[in-house]
């Protein structure tokens, strides 16, 4: 199957989506068919911060259509923050939109987590995964969802994350299991710059991850296409 990814948002985790997708497939000995289309970080933060789902949809609507011309089968955002108008984009969508945040439920339950601590922009943390997580408790700093949401802009905009950003998260990290969390969930797809080959006394679980083995997946065969309700 032909993956088709709306990426730029940010250019980091678009990387990261890219080579993981590629080590997956290559373990497989399958080939990747692949077309990424760029959207604009700053368009998107901005249609986020103001809830502008609708605006936010016609732009995703329009990278679709260019995927769909390349060739793609499906489409899928590379942003958990970009989700935030996944519904009114799937309404729109001339290709099937393949979520980011359907799976995570279902892998925490089969993980038998019962409590997962969320780190990402404000607007996952504020409404805990967009709602979308029913046989999974989330918690967030509800105190610092400001602070920790634009710390989490900054880097992501920035593409490269310093000592002191990747402290403050990993601390985050901490104090989300010492209220609770089974896990902490890297619920931005450029919280890898702040983890990624950090050794944590706690679980972490990268969405992102979650994520390309749903379109590895799909790309190798092993899953088809869910069909619309």
């Amino acid at each position: 199957m032909h993956i088709g990814l709306i990426g730029g948002i940010g250019p980091a985790a678009t990387l990261v989506y890219y080579q993981r997708l590629c080590a997956v497939m290559a373990e497989r000995r399958a080939r990747l068919e692949l077309t990424l289309v760029q959207a604009d970080i700053h368009e998107l933060i901005a249609n986020n911060l103001a809830d502008r789902r609708e605006a936010q949809a016609v732009i995703y609507a329009a990278l679709i259509d260019r995927l769909k011309a390349a060739g793609a089968d499906c489409a899928a955002i590379t942003s958990i923050g970009g989700h935030f108008c996944f519904e009114e984009t799937v309404t729109r969508s001339s290709l099937p939109l393949v979520s980011a945040v359907e799976p995570l439920d279902d892998f925490f339950a089969a993980e038998g987590i019962g409590c997962v601590g969320l780190l990402g922009t404000r607007v996952v943390m504020r409404t805990r995964l967009y709602g979308q997580l029913v046989r999974t408790r989330a918690i967030a700093l509800d105190g610092e969802i400001e602070s920790l949401g634009q710390l989490y802009q900054d880097m992501a905009v920035a593409g490269v994350c310093d000592a002191a950003t990747r402290a403050q998260f990993l601390d985050a990290g901490q104090r989300l299991v010492d209220q609770g969390a089974e896990a902490v969930v890297l619920a931005g797809t450029d919280l890898g710059l702040a983890f990624d080959g950090q050794e944590t006394p706690y679980r972490v679980i990268d969405a992102l991850d979650v994520h390309v083995a749903v379109l590895a997946d799909l790309a190798s065969g092993r899953r088809a296409l869910a069909q619309p309700s």
